[in-house]
């Protein structure tokens, strides 16, 4: 693969990296210059002087280290990318962020596909490691301002089920993320029992993030020979946050319904973003396609895993007809806002967010009520 300047990886702003690229939002904000730092509360527009009083928690909130940024980085163009735009600094950056827009809580989650396709040992210590590192870094410097799921060693089924535990129990983290396939397997898989076990055990959520496609679908979905539309890693984009992210995702969770992982853990909690990959568009339809050859397998009408097992978080997705379908199918008691965090622009989601028109009573769950439940935290009072 040949490699690309600075200015292109800058300029494709949904680069390979661990988040969803700039929403639509985000990005007419910066090429109209709406951004409302820089005005005085004369020159806001009213939609975002509603709720200025609202806390947030972000529930999918990105960082990297040097050792990830080498491990999951596809050259040095990238790497510069992803330390430009602040994805490994845990500190003043990235507070500033928050509080220029309002966001009280991160909770933080390692850079896809972390650790989780090291195999062995190296894969232990590294998960190890990376929690500890969050522990005894920010977590500890910013008492309140950072929570975090764990990076688990899933190479490793039982390791990364203590490795879990221990984070859990010791170090007070809120759950895991996982990042797509694990060498061609997802979480319904047999082999990954252990984890979802404790997970139920300790009573925390699995929070399924996006990866990259197996070597081989990703040469059948989106690689092409015509070297012209293979530049500007394409082809990579187009399989990851371009499009094939959200659909990766969704088709996990309805192999994890239909094939019964619910029926066997039917008390574990499943969390995804992005407003629901794709879910709010194709609900209807796969509840009706799928729902009469399901209905002799499983315990419970399709649907009503969706009620019962998942969450669902904004994470990048600042787009109110989105949320409004959302809300259609999933109950508002179930949706939880998240920025994707520095893949995309904080405050231009905070302000979103308080200019949608929903009941102060709706809001106040999707911004830190149903976090503060599901994870048994509080905002912390500044």
């Amino acid at each position: 693969m040949k490699s690309m300047g600075r200015r292109g990886f800058l300029a494709a702003a949904t680069v390979l990296g661990a988040g969803a690229g700039l929403s639509t939002y985000a990005a007419a904000s910066a090429a109209d210059g709406n951004k409302t730092p820089d005005k005085t509360p004369d020159e806001t527009p009213d939609i975002y002087l509603r709720d200025r009083d609202l806390p947030f928690i972000g529930t999918e909130e990105t960082f990297s280290t040097p050792t990830l940024l080498k491990l999951n980085s596809i050259n040095k163009d990238h790497i510069a990318f992803l330390e430009e735009i602040g994805l490994a600094d845990l500190g003043a950056r990235r507070i500033g962020d928050m509080d220029a827009g309002g966001l009280n809580v991160q909770i933080l989650s390692a850079h896809t596909p972390s650790v989780q396709n090291v195999p062995g040992r190296r894969g232990i210590d590294l998960a190890y490691r990376l929690n500890r590192q969050l522990v005894e870094g920010p977590i500890a410097k910013y008492p309140g301002r950072f929570k975090a799921f764990a990076t688990l060693p899933l190479q490793s089924p039982e390791a990364a089920a203590d490795e879990l535990e221990r984070s859990v129990k010791e170090d007070g983290f809120l759950g895991a993320l996982t990042n797509g396939h694990i060498t061609k397997k997802y979480l319904d898989h047999p082999e990954f029992e252990p984890v979802l076990e404790r997970a139920v055990a300790l009573d925390v959520p699995i929070y399924l993030h996006p990866g990259y496609p197996a070597d081989d679908v990703f040469k059948i979905y989106y690689s092409t020979t015509r070297s012209q539309y293979t530049k500007e890693f394409q082809p990579y984009i187009f399989s990851g946050s371009g499009y094939g992210w959200h659909q990766e995702v969704l088709i996990q969770c309805i192999r994890m319904i239909t094939y019964g992982v619910f029926d066997r853990f039917p008390k574990l909690k499943i969390i995804i973003g992005h407003m629901g990959e794709g879910l709010p568009f194709y609900y209807k339809r796969i509840i009706e396609d799928m729902g009469e050859p399901t209905k002799s397998s499983l315990k419970k009408p399709i649907e009503q895993y969706f009620q019962d097992n998942f969450w669902i978080t904004t994470s990048a997705f600042p787009q109110t007809e989105l949320l409004d379908l959302l809300l259609k199918f999933i109950s508002v008691d179930r949706v939880m806002f998240a920025t994707d965090y520095p893949f995309a622009d904080i405050k231009a989601q905070t302000d979103w967010f308080r200019g949608v028109d929903l009941p102060r009573e709706d809001k106040e769950k999707i911004a830190f009520r149903n976090a503060e439940k599901l994870f048994r935290m509080k905002v912390p009072v500044k």
